[in-house]
Protein backbone atom coordinates (compact mmCIF):
# COMPACT_ATOMS: atom_id res chain seq x y z
CA UNK A 1 0.00 0.00 0.00
CA UNK A 2 1.50 3.30 -1.18
CA UNK A 3 2.12 5.96 2.03
CA UNK A 4 3.49 9.19 2.60
CA UNK A 5 7.19 8.74 3.35
CA UNK A 6 7.63 10.57 6.86
CA UNK A 7 7.80 9.97 10.06
CA UNK A 8 6.28 12.32 12.83
CA UNK A 9 5.17 12.46 16.55
CA UNK A 10 2.07 14.32 17.25
CA UNK A 11 0.24 14.59 20.98
CA UNK A 12 -2.86 12.98 20.76
CA UNK A 13 -4.56 16.15 21.65
CA UNK A 14 -3.62 17.06 18.13
CA UNK A 15 -4.59 13.78 16.29
CA UNK A 16 -6.62 13.22 12.99
CA UNK A 17 -9.79 11.65 12.53
CA UNK A 18 -10.22 7.92 12.18
CA UNK A 19 -13.23 5.71 12.31
CA UNK A 20 -13.80 1.95 12.07
CA UNK A 21 -17.08 0.85 10.14
CA UNK A 22 -19.03 -2.57 9.65
CA UNK A 23 -19.04 -4.01 6.24
CA UNK A 24 -19.99 -7.88 5.56
CA UNK A 25 -15.99 -8.67 4.98
CA UNK A 26 -15.44 -7.52 9.01
CA UNK A 27 -14.65 -3.73 9.69
CA UNK A 28 -12.71 -1.19 8.07
CA UNK A 29 -10.32 1.00 9.68
CA UNK A 30 -9.95 4.90 7.99
CA UNK A 31 -6.97 6.98 8.98
CA UNK A 32 -7.24 10.74 7.77
CA UNK A 33 -3.98 11.97 7.43
CA UNK A 34 -3.41 15.05 6.56
CA UNK A 35 -7.07 15.49 4.45
CA UNK A 36 -6.45 12.24 2.61
CA UNK A 37 -8.06 8.71 4.03
CA UNK A 38 -5.92 5.49 4.17
CA UNK A 39 -8.11 2.23 4.52
CA UNK A 40 -7.38 -1.16 5.57
CA UNK A 41 -9.85 -3.94 6.22
CA UNK A 42 -9.95 -6.16 9.18
CA UNK A 43 -11.13 -9.43 8.19
CA UNK A 44 -11.22 -10.63 12.16
CA UNK A 45 -11.73 -7.18 13.28
CA UNK A 46 -9.20 -5.32 15.53
CA UNK A 47 -7.14 -6.55 18.20
CA UNK A 48 -8.52 -5.67 21.61
CA UNK A 49 -5.54 -6.78 23.50
CA UNK A 50 -2.22 -7.27 23.24
CA UNK A 51 -1.31 -10.57 21.12
CA UNK A 52 -0.94 -12.51 17.99
CA UNK A 53 -1.01 -9.89 14.99
CA UNK A 54 -4.70 -10.06 12.69
CA UNK A 55 -4.72 -9.73 8.98
CA UNK A 56 -5.38 -6.22 7.55
CA UNK A 57 -5.94 -5.77 3.87
CA UNK A 58 -5.12 -2.12 2.62
CA UNK A 59 -7.43 -0.98 0.01
CA UNK A 60 -5.53 2.39 -0.44
CA UNK A 61 -7.63 5.53 -0.34
CA UNK A 62 -11.18 3.84 -1.21
CA UNK A 63 -13.38 3.99 2.01
CA UNK A 64 -14.84 0.95 3.53
CA UNK A 65 -18.53 2.43 3.59
CA UNK A 66 -20.99 1.25 6.30
CA UNK A 67 -22.33 1.52 9.78
CA UNK A 68 -19.97 3.19 12.43
CA UNK A 69 -18.36 0.77 14.92
CA UNK A 70 -15.96 3.34 16.02
CA UNK A 71 -14.49 6.71 16.01
CA UNK A 72 -12.29 9.23 17.32
CA UNK A 73 -8.88 10.91 16.94
CA UNK A 74 -5.38 9.35 16.31
CA UNK A 75 -1.75 10.19 17.01
CA UNK A 76 0.46 9.33 14.33
CA UNK A 77 4.24 8.25 15.82
CA UNK A 78 5.40 6.28 12.65
CA UNK A 79 3.67 6.66 8.97
CA UNK A 80 6.61 4.85 6.22
CA UNK A 81 5.51 2.88 3.62
CA UNK A 82 6.12 -0.57 5.56
CA UNK A 83 4.91 0.31 8.99
CA UNK A 84 2.37 2.80 10.63
CA UNK A 85 2.34 2.93 14.61
CA UNK A 86 -1.03 5.29 15.63
CA UNK A 87 -2.23 5.85 19.13
CA UNK A 88 -6.02 5.70 18.80
CA UNK A 89 -8.77 7.50 21.22
CA UNK A 90 -12.10 6.00 20.14
CA UNK A 91 -14.61 5.03 22.10
CA UNK A 92 -13.91 1.36 22.07
CA UNK A 93 -10.04 1.08 20.26
CA UNK A 94 -7.77 2.99 22.26
CA UNK A 95 -4.05 2.60 22.92
CA UNK A 96 -1.09 2.00 20.31
CA UNK A 97 -1.28 -0.38 17.36
CA UNK A 98 1.09 -0.87 14.70
CA UNK A 99 0.57 -1.92 10.95
CA UNK A 100 3.28 -3.37 9.19
CA UNK A 101 3.74 -4.83 6.19
CA UNK A 102 4.89 -8.72 6.11
CA UNK A 103 7.91 -9.47 3.33
CA UNK A 104 5.07 -11.19 1.60
CA UNK A 105 3.37 -8.14 0.69
CA UNK A 106 0.09 -8.72 3.00
CA UNK A 107 -0.68 -6.47 6.51
CA UNK A 108 -0.91 -7.35 9.85
CA UNK A 109 -2.58 -5.06 12.67
CA UNK A 110 -1.22 -5.52 16.26
CA UNK A 111 -1.98 -3.96 19.45
CA UNK A 112 1.27 -2.44 21.21
CA UNK A 113 -0.70 -1.53 24.61
CA UNK A 114 -4.34 -1.92 25.17
CA UNK A 115 -5.90 -4.09 27.79
CA UNK A 116 -3.75 -7.21 27.53
CA UNK A 117 -4.74 -10.54 28.48
CA UNK A 118 -4.11 -10.92 32.39
CA UNK A 119 -4.88 -7.45 32.80
CA UNK A 120 -6.06 -6.11 35.82
CA UNK A 121 -9.79 -5.61 36.83
CA UNK A 122 -11.87 -2.97 36.48
CA UNK A 123 -11.46 -1.07 39.65
CA UNK A 124 -14.82 -1.38 42.14
CA UNK A 125 -16.87 1.92 42.41
CA UNK A 126 -18.93 3.89 44.81
CA UNK A 127 -22.42 4.93 44.68
CA UNK A 128 -23.17 9.05 45.25
CA UNK A 129 -25.09 8.92 48.56
CA UNK A 130 -25.14 9.85 52.30
CA UNK A 131 -23.46 8.94 55.20
CA UNK A 132 -24.59 5.66 56.99
CA UNK A 133 -27.02 6.41 60.01
CA UNK A 134 -25.38 6.82 63.08
CA UNK A 135 -26.68 3.15 64.35
CA UNK A 136 -24.73 1.57 61.40
CA UNK A 137 -21.90 4.15 61.80
CA UNK A 138 -19.41 1.30 63.09
CA UNK A 139 -19.72 -1.41 60.83
CA UNK A 140 -18.14 0.85 58.01
CA UNK A 141 -14.74 2.39 57.16
CA UNK A 142 -13.91 6.41 55.81
CA UNK A 143 -11.04 7.52 53.44
CA UNK A 144 -10.61 10.66 52.19
CA UNK A 145 -11.88 11.23 48.54
CA UNK A 146 -9.07 12.18 46.63
CA UNK A 147 -9.39 14.43 43.22
CA UNK A 148 -7.07 12.50 40.88
CA UNK A 149 -7.23 9.58 38.59
CA UNK A 150 -8.47 6.55 39.20
CA UNK A 151 -5.49 3.90 38.95
CA UNK A 152 -5.00 0.18 39.60
CA UNK A 153 -1.36 -0.39 39.65
CA UNK A 154 0.68 -4.05 38.83
CA UNK A 155 4.39 -5.18 40.33
CA UNK A 156 5.68 -7.64 38.31
CA UNK A 157 9.00 -8.77 38.57
CA UNK A 158 10.19 -5.28 39.62
CA UNK A 159 7.91 -3.82 36.72
CA UNK A 160 4.93 -1.16 37.14
CA UNK A 161 2.11 -1.00 35.09
CA UNK A 162 -0.59 1.10 35.70
CA UNK A 163 -4.20 0.93 34.36
CA UNK A 164 -6.96 3.60 34.07
CA UNK A 165 -10.17 3.23 34.77
CA UNK A 166 -11.37 3.10 30.85
CA UNK A 167 -8.88 -0.33 30.26
CA UNK A 168 -5.65 2.10 28.89
CA UNK A 169 -2.50 1.36 30.02
CA UNK A 170 -1.05 4.65 31.20
CA UNK A 171 2.10 3.66 32.51
CA UNK A 172 3.52 6.01 30.38
CA UNK A 173 2.30 8.95 31.40
CA UNK A 174 3.71 8.99 34.89
CA UNK A 175 7.22 7.84 34.83
CA UNK A 176 8.17 8.88 38.26
CA UNK A 177 5.67 6.16 39.98
CA UNK A 178 7.87 3.32 38.26
CA UNK A 179 10.39 4.09 41.08
CA UNK A 180 8.60 1.36 43.29
CA UNK A 181 8.72 1.69 47.03
CA UNK A 182 11.15 -0.62 48.80
CA UNK A 183 8.52 -2.80 50.31
CA UNK A 184 7.51 -4.33 46.70
CA UNK A 185 10.91 -5.36 46.02
CA UNK A 186 11.08 -8.49 44.91
CA UNK A 187 6.94 -9.02 45.73
CA UNK A 188 4.33 -8.97 43.23
CA UNK A 189 1.45 -7.13 43.75
CA UNK A 190 -1.91 -5.40 42.48
CA UNK A 191 -3.26 -2.20 44.50
CA UNK A 192 -5.77 0.35 43.72
CA UNK A 193 -5.28 3.73 44.06
CA UNK A 194 -5.53 7.59 42.77
CA UNK A 195 -2.80 8.98 40.95
CA UNK A 196 -2.76 12.93 42.35
CA UNK A 197 -0.95 16.06 41.76
CA UNK A 198 -0.45 17.88 45.11
CA UNK A 199 -0.32 21.91 45.57
CA UNK A 200 2.44 23.49 48.08
CA UNK A 201 0.12 22.33 50.73
CA UNK A 202 -0.36 19.24 49.87
CA UNK A 203 -4.09 19.29 48.87
CA UNK A 204 -4.79 17.66 45.12
CA UNK A 205 -4.93 20.22 42.51
CA UNK A 206 -6.95 18.67 39.56
CA UNK A 207 -6.22 21.42 37.50
CA UNK A 208 -2.50 20.78 37.93
CA UNK A 209 -3.04 17.45 37.00
CA UNK A 210 -4.77 18.54 33.80
CA UNK A 211 -1.03 18.88 32.10
CA UNK A 212 0.13 15.30 32.52
CA UNK A 213 -3.15 13.57 31.92
CA UNK A 214 -2.77 13.55 28.35
CA UNK A 215 0.92 13.05 27.38
CA UNK A 216 2.85 10.38 26.10
CA UNK A 217 5.35 11.98 24.24
CA UNK A 218 9.21 13.06 24.69
CA UNK A 219 7.89 15.64 26.78
CA UNK A 220 6.86 13.27 29.88
CA UNK A 221 10.29 13.18 31.36
CA UNK A 222 10.49 16.97 31.83
CA UNK A 223 7.12 17.37 33.27
CA UNK A 224 7.35 14.13 35.67
CA UNK A 225 11.04 16.02 36.94
CA UNK A 226 9.18 19.47 37.14
CA UNK A 227 5.76 18.54 38.64
CA UNK A 228 5.49 15.07 39.78
CA UNK A 229 2.46 13.11 40.31
CA UNK A 230 1.78 11.09 43.70
CA UNK A 231 -0.23 7.69 43.76
CA UNK A 232 -2.39 7.29 46.97
CA UNK A 233 -2.63 3.92 47.38
CA UNK A 234 -6.22 2.60 49.11
CA UNK A 235 -6.39 -1.03 48.44
CA UNK A 236 -4.90 -4.13 47.98
CA UNK A 237 -6.03 -6.99 45.25
CA UNK A 238 -3.35 -9.36 45.48
CA UNK A 239 -0.39 -10.42 46.45
CA UNK A 240 2.82 -12.54 45.17
CA UNK A 241 0.17 -14.38 43.38
CA UNK A 242 -2.72 -14.33 46.19
CA UNK A 243 -6.02 -12.97 45.14
CA UNK A 244 -7.48 -11.13 47.90
CA UNK A 245 -10.80 -10.00 46.15
CA UNK A 246 -13.11 -11.96 48.63
CA UNK A 247 -11.03 -10.45 51.77
CA UNK A 248 -13.31 -8.06 53.76
CA UNK A 249 -12.16 -4.50 53.18
CA UNK A 250 -10.63 -4.17 57.01
CA UNK A 251 -8.47 -7.16 56.30
CA UNK A 252 -7.44 -6.20 52.87
CA UNK A 253 -6.71 -2.69 54.58
CA UNK A 254 -4.61 -4.24 57.25
CA UNK A 255 -2.48 -6.35 54.72
CA UNK A 256 -1.74 -2.90 52.80
CA UNK A 257 -0.34 -1.29 56.29
CA UNK A 258 1.37 -4.32 57.13
CA UNK A 259 3.11 -4.49 53.52
CA UNK A 260 4.33 -0.62 54.12
CA UNK A 261 4.00 0.44 50.39
CA UNK A 262 4.94 4.04 51.63
CA UNK A 263 8.53 5.11 49.73
CA UNK A 264 9.04 7.31 46.49
CA UNK A 265 6.05 8.73 44.86
CA UNK A 266 3.53 6.00 46.48
CA UNK A 267 1.90 7.07 49.60
CA UNK A 268 -0.86 4.71 51.65
CA UNK A 269 -3.78 6.52 52.29
CA UNK A 270 -5.50 6.90 55.80
CA UNK A 271 -8.57 4.93 56.94
CA UNK A 272 -10.70 4.75 60.22
CA UNK A 273 -13.13 2.62 61.78
CA UNK A 274 -16.27 4.14 62.58
CA UNK A 275 -16.41 8.12 63.09
CA UNK A 276 -17.83 9.28 59.69
CA UNK A 277 -19.21 12.57 60.19
CA UNK A 278 -16.13 13.54 62.05
CA UNK A 279 -14.33 12.63 58.63
CA UNK A 280 -16.61 13.95 56.75
CA UNK A 281 -15.78 17.44 58.40
CA UNK A 282 -12.31 16.88 58.51
CA UNK A 283 -12.43 16.60 54.65
CA UNK A 284 -14.49 19.93 54.79
CA UNK A 285 -11.75 21.80 56.76
CA UNK A 286 -8.88 20.76 54.38
CA UNK A 287 -11.03 21.65 50.84
CA UNK A 288 -10.98 17.80 50.02
CA UNK A 289 -13.72 16.82 48.09
CA UNK A 290 -15.47 14.34 50.43
CA UNK A 291 -15.47 10.65 52.07
CA UNK A 292 -15.94 7.33 50.30
CA UNK A 293 -17.49 4.73 53.33
CA UNK A 294 -16.90 1.76 53.02
CA UNK A 295 -18.56 -1.28 54.74
CA UNK A 296 -16.09 -3.40 56.96
CA UNK A 297 -17.11 -7.16 55.57
CA UNK A 298 -17.36 -5.95 51.73
CA UNK A 299 -15.24 -7.97 49.41
CA UNK A 300 -14.32 -6.01 46.34
CA UNK A 301 -16.42 -6.74 43.74
CA UNK A 302 -14.44 -5.61 40.25
CA UNK A 303 -16.62 -2.82 38.12
CA UNK A 304 -19.81 -3.16 40.34
CA UNK A 305 -21.09 0.08 41.47
CA UNK A 306 -22.98 -0.69 44.43
CA UNK A 307 -24.03 -0.20 48.10
CA UNK A 308 -21.05 -1.69 49.35
CA UNK A 309 -19.11 1.60 48.87
CA UNK A 310 -20.41 4.88 49.12
CA UNK A 311 -19.21 8.49 48.04
CA UNK A 312 -19.65 11.46 50.24
CA UNK A 313 -19.36 14.82 48.12
CA UNK A 314 -18.05 18.51 49.66
CA UNK A 315 -18.56 20.20 46.00
CA UNK A 316 -21.05 18.23 43.82
CA UNK A 317 -18.63 17.37 40.16
CA UNK A 318 -19.87 15.70 37.01
CA UNK A 319 -18.37 13.71 34.71
CA UNK A 320 -19.94 14.93 30.96
CA UNK A 321 -20.20 14.30 27.50
CA UNK A 322 -19.39 16.90 24.85
CA UNK A 323 -21.34 17.26 22.39
CA UNK A 324 -21.33 20.74 20.56
CA UNK A 325 -20.46 23.98 21.38
CA UNK A 326 -21.21 27.44 20.63
CA UNK A 327 -18.96 30.70 19.54
CA UNK A 328 -17.12 32.71 21.94
CA UNK A 329 -17.90 36.39 22.23
CA UNK A 330 -15.77 39.38 22.99
CA UNK A 331 -11.68 38.41 23.44
CA UNK A 332 -13.28 34.52 22.64
CA UNK A 333 -14.73 35.48 19.28
CA UNK A 334 -13.90 32.84 16.68
CA UNK A 335 -13.57 30.61 19.18
CA UNK A 336 -15.25 28.48 21.68
CA UNK A 337 -17.24 30.29 23.92
CA UNK A 338 -19.12 27.42 25.87
CA UNK A 339 -19.70 23.40 25.68
CA UNK A 340 -22.87 21.93 25.35
CA UNK A 341 -22.66 18.71 27.41
CA UNK A 342 -25.08 15.87 28.11
CA UNK A 343 -24.98 12.61 30.71
CA UNK A 344 -26.72 9.11 29.45
CA UNK A 345 -29.87 8.28 30.95
CA UNK A 346 -31.33 4.85 32.49
CA UNK A 347 -31.97 4.39 29.36
CA UNK A 348 -28.60 4.87 27.46
CA UNK A 349 -29.53 7.81 25.66
CA UNK A 350 -27.03 10.50 25.86
CA UNK A 351 -29.26 14.01 27.13
CA UNK A 352 -28.76 17.34 27.18
CA UNK A 353 -27.48 18.11 30.71
CA UNK A 354 -26.87 21.90 30.15
CA UNK A 355 -23.81 24.43 28.88
CA UNK A 356 -20.56 24.84 30.16
CA UNK A 357 -19.37 28.71 29.75
CA UNK A 358 -16.68 29.32 32.58
CA UNK A 359 -13.25 27.90 34.29
CA UNK A 360 -11.70 27.27 30.89
CA UNK A 361 -7.89 28.37 31.06
CA UNK A 362 -6.45 30.01 27.72
CA UNK A 363 -4.99 26.65 27.28
CA UNK A 364 -7.71 24.83 27.80
CA UNK A 365 -9.85 26.92 24.85
CA UNK A 366 -6.79 25.71 22.71
CA UNK A 367 -6.45 22.25 23.20
CA UNK A 368 -10.24 21.39 22.93
CA UNK A 369 -11.09 22.62 19.11
CA UNK A 370 -8.87 20.74 17.55
CA UNK A 371 -10.46 17.54 19.39
CA UNK A 372 -13.84 17.87 17.84
CA UNK A 373 -14.93 15.90 15.25
CA UNK A 374 -17.55 17.77 13.60
CA UNK A 375 -21.31 15.96 13.13
CA UNK A 376 -23.88 17.29 11.31
CA UNK A 377 -26.82 16.81 13.78
CA UNK A 378 -27.47 17.17 17.86
CA UNK A 379 -26.09 13.97 19.54
CA UNK A 380 -28.63 14.68 22.56
CA UNK A 381 -31.85 12.53 22.66
CA UNK A 382 -34.02 15.13 23.75
CA UNK A 383 -35.25 18.55 22.13
CA UNK A 384 -33.10 21.31 22.81
CA UNK A 385 -33.96 24.89 23.18
CA UNK A 386 -33.68 27.59 20.06
CA UNK A 387 -31.45 29.27 22.12
CA UNK A 388 -29.14 26.87 22.41
CA UNK A 389 -29.45 25.35 18.88
CA UNK A 390 -29.49 28.44 16.76
CA UNK A 391 -25.40 29.12 16.56
CA UNK A 392 -24.47 25.72 17.88
CA UNK A 393 -21.45 23.57 16.21
CA UNK A 394 -22.19 20.02 16.87
CA UNK A 395 -19.73 17.17 17.38
CA UNK A 396 -19.14 13.55 17.69
CA UNK A 397 -20.01 12.76 21.39
CA UNK A 398 -16.22 11.40 22.09
CA UNK A 399 -14.86 13.58 24.30
CA UNK A 400 -15.37 13.44 28.03
CA UNK A 401 -15.47 16.38 30.41
CA UNK A 402 -15.89 16.87 34.36
CA UNK A 403 -17.73 20.03 35.63
CA UNK A 404 -18.32 21.83 38.86
CA UNK A 405 -21.97 22.83 39.82
CA UNK A 406 -24.14 24.02 42.20
CA UNK A 407 -27.29 22.05 41.55
CA UNK A 408 -29.48 19.86 39.24
CA UNK A 409 -32.53 21.92 37.89
CA UNK A 410 -36.32 20.45 37.94
CA UNK A 411 -35.47 19.63 34.11
CA UNK A 412 -32.14 17.74 34.74
CA UNK A 413 -29.99 21.09 33.79
CA UNK A 414 -26.69 21.64 36.06
CA UNK A 415 -26.71 25.38 37.74
CA UNK A 416 -24.00 27.42 37.43
CA UNK A 417 -21.44 24.38 35.94
CA UNK A 418 -18.13 24.97 35.95
CA UNK A 419 -15.28 23.49 33.10
CA UNK A 420 -12.20 21.30 35.49
CA UNK A 421 -10.76 19.75 32.51
CA UNK A 422 -11.11 16.89 30.34
CA UNK A 423 -10.99 12.66 31.55
CA UNK A 424 -9.66 10.52 29.30
CA UNK A 425 -9.46 8.24 31.85
CA UNK A 426 -13.47 7.65 31.52
CA UNK A 427 -14.95 7.00 28.01
CA UNK A 428 -18.45 8.30 27.22
CA UNK A 429 -20.73 5.13 27.94
CA UNK A 430 -19.75 5.39 31.30
CA UNK A 431 -21.16 8.79 31.84
CA UNK A 432 -24.06 8.79 33.76
CA UNK A 433 -25.83 11.60 36.49
CA UNK A 434 -23.94 11.51 39.97
CA UNK A 435 -26.27 13.13 41.56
Amino acid sequence: MPAPRSTRRTPPEAGEPFAVTECASGLGLRLERDGVPWCWLLPEGPPAARGPALPAVPTGQGAVAGPSWDSGRYAVEQWTDARVVVALGGRRLRGRHVLARLPDGGWRVRALDGPAEGAPLVPMLATPGELPPAAQDQAWGYEFKWDGVRAVAVVEGGQLALWARSGTDITVRYPELSRLPSALVGHDAVVDGEVVALDARGRPDFGALQGRMHRTGPEVRRMAAATPVTYLVFDLLAEDGESLLELPYAQRRERLDALGVAGERWVPTPWFRGGGPAVLAASRDNRLEGVVAKRLDSPYRPGLRGPDWRKVKNVRTQAVVVGGWRPGQGRRAGGVGSLLVGVHDDAGRLVYAGHVGTGFTAAALEELQPLFTPAGRPPFADALPREVTRDAHWVVPELVGEVAFAAWTADGRMRHPSWRGLRDDLVPEDVVEEW
